[in-house]
């Protein structure tokens, strides 16, 4: 298992932080084996397709390069001359290839891990230098198998060599017998398709290699559990910060919802512990719904400011309890206290219309029934 510096075990699966973190220094999954296998199986892919056009391109090179006309004989530039100009035809010639094998060498680089830049990665690490260390490493897990892969590379890519010399020694013989030209495209040819069965062998070393590097890469960035723990810690903040906040959220909830007291149709209280303030408006709600609520001081809160508006004030303390405990503020009420609040807001739309002189006052609702599976204890 593995281990940090003091002696915990990293038993933890890593955070996406971690993750990060380890990318931007530059500690993601790298397949060597994969990058080498990649550029020599498509570089010979590539020399194979473009063995025609390259055979007759070096024919040229060669035709002029060797082709002295009498005047050139006097001229001391004269060589030069051609000389920089066979290279630069020579560059013409070969750029395609090159931007071939730029492209594969970029895209497999990054096709385990993604791309990655990091400065830290290529800073001189004194560490490195320490011979106990590099001697731990070469004697690591990841030493032992960068032994065998290199063993493997060795027999697979020796053997391939070895059979594919054997098999066509014939055909590069035959290539003295044939015209400059003819011989140069076949030599091409024969080259790229060398190099195509040679780095074909690669692939079950990239095979092994892959899964190795992907489960390597996850081992060293576990984590301990106080790491978690601290990571959490600084991801989330200290508790006190956190109980901060969260006071802080409670505190600009507690204003939103004292904004929305005085639309408020009806207060329904415990009296003191509880209160609950309701509105409804029956062309937009099928419903009344709970605009503020609150006990204890928040309670009392929603009390004053509803005084201060003129928003009725009805005692109901079973009513108060159950609105309060089984709806989420902004919901709509229970279904099963549909007839409580009906009977409720029926009273204080009578009471609104009602004038003084004008007959007896309404009286307070006081047959309110809650349904057994709403009522709320006393106690709480």
């Amino acid at each position: 298992m593995a281990e940090n510096e003091d002696g915990q075990e990293k038993t933890e699966e890593p955070t996406a932080k971690r993750l990060q973190d380890g990318k931007k220094k530059g500690q993601i999954a790298r397949s060597k084996e994969l990058n080498t296998m990649a550029i020599t199986l498509i570089g010979g892919m590539a020399l194979v397709s473009m063995s025609g056009s390259m055979g007759h391109d070096l024919s040229s090179i060669m035709a002029g390069s060797f082709t002295i006309p009498r005047v050139d004989m006097f001229d001391t530039m004269a060589m030069s001359r051609r000389l920089v100009s066979s290279f630069q035809d020579a560059l013409m010639m070969l750029a395609p290839f090159f931007v071939v094998v730029v492209v594969v060498a970029v895209l497999s680089s990054i096709a385990l891990g993604g791309m990655a830049f990091s400065g830290q990665a290529m800073a001189p690490k004194l560490s490195k230098m320490n011979p106990l260390k590099g001697m731990k490493r070469l004697f690591s897990m990841k030493g032992l198998v960068e032994l065998a892969k290199a063993m493997a590379k060795f027999f697979l890519v020796g053997g391939a060599t070895a059979l594919l010399i054997w098999l066509t020694l014939d055909s590069f013989i035959e290539l003295s017998g044939m015209a400059l030209e003819s011989a140069i495209g076949e030599l091409v040819n024969l080259i790229g398709w060398a190099f195509v069965l040679i780095s074909s062998t690669l692939i079950l070393v990239a095979a092994v290699d892959v899964p190795f590097q992907v489960w390597d890469h996850k081992r060293q960035m576990k984590m301990t559990r106080q790491e978690v723990r601290e990571e959490m810690k600084d991801t989330e903040g200290r508790p006190e910060v956190r109980g901060r906040i969260r006071q802080l959220q409670r505190e600009l909830a507690t204003a939103r919802m004292m904004d929305e007291v005085p639309k408020a149709d009806v207060i329904v209280t415990n009296p003191t512990h509880y209160a609950v303030a309701l509105r409804y408006n029956q062309t937009t709600m099928q419903a009344p719904v709970v605009v503020a609520k609150g006990v204890e001081l928040v309670a009392a809160n929603i009390r004053r400011v509803g005084s201060e508006h003129e928003v009725p004030i009805i005692e109901s303390p079973a009513l108060a309890r159950a609105i309060y405990f089984h709806t989420e503020l902004g919901e709509a009420i229970p279904a099963g206290l549909y007839l409580a609040v009906a009977k409720i807001l029926a009273y204080v739309f009578q009471l609104k219309a009602h004038l003084p002189g004008q007959g007896r006052r309404p009286s307070t609702p006081d047959d309110l029934q809650i349904p057994d599976e709403l009522k709320v204890p006393e106690s709480k």
